[in-house]
Formats: structure tokens, sequence, C-alpha cells
């Protein structure tokens, strides 16, 4: 029984080392604008997405990884809406993310 314990902490590290969100292709082409360089674009619409930002409770996921899904995800979704690129309005909180979708070419 002593090993019950020692397989269920190693499954939830496991599960916060995976990535959930990939951009698909359309998203994988949606440029950010890091630097918020969005002079000569069109704005398109706004996005709001969010994915878990903890495994269980008292566990949070990794920062760099919840930043990184819900970028894809705004991704994927500035595609669908026609847009080029995105801008994020503000940091993350709570595992939810808004960004401004944009059309520059």
């Amino acid at each position: 029984m002593t090993r019950l314990p020692t397989i269920a902490a190693s499954f939830v590290l496991v599960l916060s080392a995976c990535t959930w969100v990939k951009p698909d292709p359309a998203g994988a082409k949606v440029r950010v604008a890091y630097d918020g360089n969005t002079g000569s674009c069109t704005r398109v619409g706004e996005i709001g997405v969010g994915v878990r930002d903890r495994i269980v409770p008292g566990i949070d996921r990794n920062e760099l990884k919840v930043r990184d899904e819900l970028e894809s995800l705004a991704r994927n979704e500035a595609a669908t809406l026609g847009a080029d690129t995105i801008s994020a309005v503000a940091d993350p909180v709570d595992g939810e993310q808004r960004f401004i979708a944009w059309r520059c070419r």
C-alpha cells in the first residue's frame, strides 16, 4: 500500500508536464504581436480563451505551459475570424486570457 501514494504523485507530475492544446494548421500561421506593434493593422475582434491552471486544488500547472496553451487557443480562434495576428489584452488570470485579433497583411 505504500506504493500507491508514490504512483499517484508520479501520475500527477506526468500530467502536469503535458501540453494539451496545440495550434491547428491555420492557427500556426497566426503571428503573436508580443511588442504590441499593430499600428498598421485592422482590428477583427476580441477573443477570450481559458484552460485549467490547476491539476488539483493546491497544485498549480506550470505557468509557461498555461500561457502557451492560451496563446495556441487564441491563435486557432483568430484564424477562424480571418485574422493573421493577435495581441494579449492583459496577462492570464485563473487560466483565462483575452486577446485582440488583427488583420495586418
